[in-house]
């Protein structure tokens, strides 16, 4: 498998669909700020770092391969639940690349420049993704 952009599922997304992401995202970040209020920015920042959008794309991806197949006559449960399945593989590779980002970030940031901080941080986290991906092939 390559990595590749596929850009013909932001044909079959709908403006509702987009919206239940954007909620999602917006209900998790606002409830990360809550935290952080009440128990600091540490605490606050580890709630940031769930992927928000990721259960509404989940199940976004669920319901779109599931249609594909019954559109073809077929069940596509399994199917649906297995491309459920390769995205939430794909997060979890990334989240151990934010992993690495905010650590670098948290430790490297008081003593050096900022923007050489988030720069290094981020390539950290695209390398350490990328060799988790290949890893899991």
């Amino acid at each position: 498998m390559q990595i590749a952009i596929d850009t013909s599922s932001i044909k079959q997304t709908t403006w509702g669909e987009y919206a239940a992401r954007f909620v999602m995202g917006g209900t998790v970040t606002a409830a990360a700020g809550l935290i952080a209020r009440h128990f600091g920015p540490s605490v606050g920042g580890l709630f940031l770092a769930f992927p928000a959008i990721f259960p509404a794309s989940a199940t976004l991806i669920e319901k779109h391969e599931k249609e594909k197949k019954e559109a073809a006559g077929l069940n596509g449960t399994n199917q649906a639940r297995r491309a459920a399945s390769v995205d939430a593989a794909g997060s979890s590779m990334g989240a151990w690349g934010l992993l690495v980002f905010g650590l670098l970030f948290w430790q490297l940031e008081p003593g050096y420049n900022s923007a050489f901080v988030l720069l290094l941080a981020t390539l950290s986290w695209l390398m350490v993704s990328i060799v988790i991906w290949h890893i899991r092939r």
